[in-house]
């Protein structure tokens, strides 16, 4: 089976996920669009390991028909993808691994149960004991604020025109082999 999901990163929301026994491109191509619904709007950048279901044109034309830039990890480059790394390591070991789930309908079923959970129940050291929903929903009150997007747009062309190229990640999208 194979697990997807798409995460702010400030927030560790996980804005979709999804599973399935295939790594056709409409698989990821769903998650993202949920996420995209999810959210309300398009983050600037979408990134994600460089996984084939990743680099395929379907993927690719998905993420920037959005008006979303793609990056993606560099080969070995574990510290970029560290915060979705941690998600699935809490997947594993708070859910997956205690159900032993015999078949993809109750391993569906059952994460459901644990994202939701995961997003609005359960308390993230990283965040202050907050959840990711109240990060995501309530920035302001966790010193965040929503990024004004057009703003943060002109900004990435100053800098795209300077040596030193600096540039946000916002969202998350990679998958998981149980």
């Amino acid at each position: 089976m194979y697990l997807v999901a798409v995460m702010d990163w400030w927030s560790r929301y996980v804005l979709s996920w999804g599973l399935s026994n295939t790594m056709e491109s409409e698989f990821w191509i769903r998650a993202w669009e949920q996420a995209l619904a999810e959210a309300g709007q398009a983050p600037l950048i979408s990134n994600t390991d460089q996984g084939s279901q990743f680099t395929s044109p379907g993927f690719i034309d998905a993420v920037q028909s959005a008006g979303v830039e793609v990056s993606m990890d560099g080969r070995g480059r574990w510290i970029d993808n560290r915060f979705i790394e941690r998600l699935w390591r809490s997947v594993k070991y708070e859910d997956v691994y205690l159900n032993d789930y015999g078949d993809g309908l109750s391993a569906d079923r059952g994460l459901r149960v644990y994202f939701q959970r995961y997003n609005t129940s359960r308390p993230h050291q990283a965040l202050d004991n907050a959840t990711p929903v109240d990060w995501y929903r309530s920035a302001g009150e966790y010193g965040g604020k929503h990024a004004t997007w057009e703003a943060m747009r002109s900004r990435q062309r100053t800098e795209a025109r300077s040596p030193e190229r600096v540039r946000p990640k916002v969202e998350w999208i990679e998958e998981n082999d149980f």
